[in-house]
């Protein structure tokens, strides 16, 4: 009987490539399930293990997804099996590229999915050298477009020459690349890490680091100081690769990063150099009263009866990926809260992208005006409920009002707030969010990209806005550097920062029997 461990929806998150449904059909193991006992093992590199319930959860989840991908694939995708086609599916050694084996240049990938990456880079990017004429408006001194100028010798020309040590296409020729391998050489290295770590996820090993911890009593706290101590605390299997730890941060940074600013054991803090400001203090305290409510003596008899406080409401507005994330990684944020209901509302226009098969979008009805969906049975105390919708929409409906906050929170991934592409879908947007006096979360992709943020809000709302928390480095943030496709040269890290504002708060003051504000 054949089956798959590792979960696939965490691999299509990682991965994000239309060739990711083609490689999660492939991704394979082989169970034995033996006579003389009622537990399940599976044979891992000659060696007899007993299966989990967790993994026997996670087979079940693959070998479903798995014969749901295969019925609905188009017919290029079925036959583009990686690694050496439908024979690679049929034999029994699940590991198809070993850890010493994970550098190939994009081109000559042994998988389907990494050489039509390559095809598209070579059609779209363009060789960062600055003989040649800029391609756009530069908007970031960082950007490799700056170093170029609209006088140079040469038209722009697409990448066609991969580095022979990072294996990606990063110049049209290898004249260009030889005459400018100083600049190159500053993130050859973090390019061909990116490189290994995407062959790791197409090689079909074993990945341990996708398996979650269920629920921990409460007397035992986690430690939020850092990825180390919060993954030791909370009882994860143990990562003892660097390349495992990547790869696993990259899913956890999105709940993660959410819990370390609105948990009670957050690490920032109003001590000196702990980033938090005095009213981030008060708008987060009010947040984490109703995050860690004191235990009321309720029970299960009629004498247990108690009055129940609604759900903390978490809205994440523009969400993209993270709306897609596997569930048991949104989940995690509910063990970190005790007694304590959640619900994540995902809103944005791509929200659902390339997710119709698994949630077909209903119809908008006037019970369901903006065609809600929602995941209530998830787990007890989690419920997720996805828009495909912009939030200044719904905002004018006054759909989710009222707002409460010691109720709610806004948290933005990534937003764009200042970027030239995605300022004008904020414009309207800000000003409702910043009405509510809730605390709104916003992280960035680099430092670069958090204070142009940081600075239009500023700009745009001046005197209008409380800064909760300053802007600087998210302690949980991935650890996996992605690739640009449009620019293989522009590295980010998901999550790489973290701040957070709120619509400024005016108190009522008495002063010689006069209210004034």
């Amino acid at each position: 009987m054949q089956s798959g461990y590792t979960c696939h929806r965490c691999l299509r998150s990682l991965i994000g490539t239309p060739g990711a449904k083609s490689f999660a059909r492939h991704v394979r193991t082989t169970s034995v399930y033996t006579t003389t006992s009622k537990r399940p093992y599976t044979q891992i590199n000659g060696k007899t293990r007993a299966v989990t319930t967790q993994q026997k959860r996670t087979a079940a989840t693959a070998e479903s997804l798995n014969h749901r991908i295969t019925r609905n694939a188009p017919g290029d995708l079925k036959s583009a099996a990686p690694f050496g086609g439908e024979e690679a599916i049929k034999s029994p050694e699940r590991v198809l590229l070993q850890s010493s084996n994970l550098f190939h240049s994009f081109s000559n990938s042994p998988s389907p999915a990494i050489r039509k990456r390559a095809a598209f880079m070579k059609s779209h990017a363009y060789c960062p050298h600055p003989d040649h004429r800029q391609t756009r408006i530069v908007t970031s001194p960082h950007d490799p477009e700056a170093r170029k100028t609209t006088k140079s010798i040469h038209p722009p020309a697409h990448v066609n020459f991969e580095c022979p040590d990072c294996g990606l296409p990063v110049y049209c020729s290898e004249r260009h690349w030889m005459d400018d391998y100083e600049h190159h050489a500053e993130i050859c290295d973090t390019l061909r890490q990116a490189n290994e770590d995407d062959h790791d996820l197409h090689s079909g090993r074993f990945f341990p680091e996708f398996e979650y911890p269920g629920p921990q009593i409460e007397e035992i706290l986690p430690n939020m100081t850092n990825w180390d101590t919060y993954l030791y605390t909370r009882e994860y299997n143990a990562i003892n690769e660097d390349r495992s730890m990547r790869q696993a941060t990259r899913l956890l940074t999105y709940p993660m990063t959410i819990a370390s600013v609105i948990h009670e054991l957050s690490p920032y803090n109003i001590r000196s150099g702990g980033r938090l400001t005095t009213e981030g203090l008060k708008s987060l305290s009010a947040l984490r009263y109703s995050l860690h409510p004191p235990r009321s003596g309720s029970g299960l008899g009629i004498e247990g009866l108690r009055p129940t406080p609604p759900a903390v409401r978490i809205f994440i507005l523009g969400a993209r990926a993270e709306s897609s994330l596997p569930r048991q990684v949104w989940v995690q944020l509910e063990y970190l809260f005790h007694r304590c209901p959640l619900h994540l509302i995902f809103i944005g226009p791509e929200s659902m992208t390339n997710r119709d098969d698994e949630f077909p979008l209903p119809e908008r009805t006037a019970t369901n005006p903006f065609g809600g969906i929602v995941e209530d049975r998830i787990s007890n105390y989690t419920k997720i409920t996805t828009f495909v919708e912009y939030y200044h929409t719904m905002h004018k409906a006054n759909y989710f009002q009222p707002f409460d906050p010691y109720f709610d929170c806004f948290v933005l991934f990534h937003p764009g707030l200042g970027h030239p592409a995605s300022v004008h879908e904020w414009e309207e947007t800000l000003p409702q969010l910043l009405e509510t006096k809730v605390p709104i979360i916003s992280t960035g992709y680099t430092d670069w990209d958090m204070q142009r943020d940081k600075k239009w809000v500023e700009e745009k709302m001046a005197g209008e806005v409380d800064l909760l928390m300053e802007a600087g480095e998210n302690r949980f943030r991935s650890l996996r550097w992605d690739l640009n496709d449009l620019d293989p040269g522009d590295i980010s890290a998901g999550n790489w920062g973290v701040w957070a504002f709120r619509g400024k708060r005016y108190e009522t003051t008495m002063r010689d029997g006069v209210i004034s504000l």
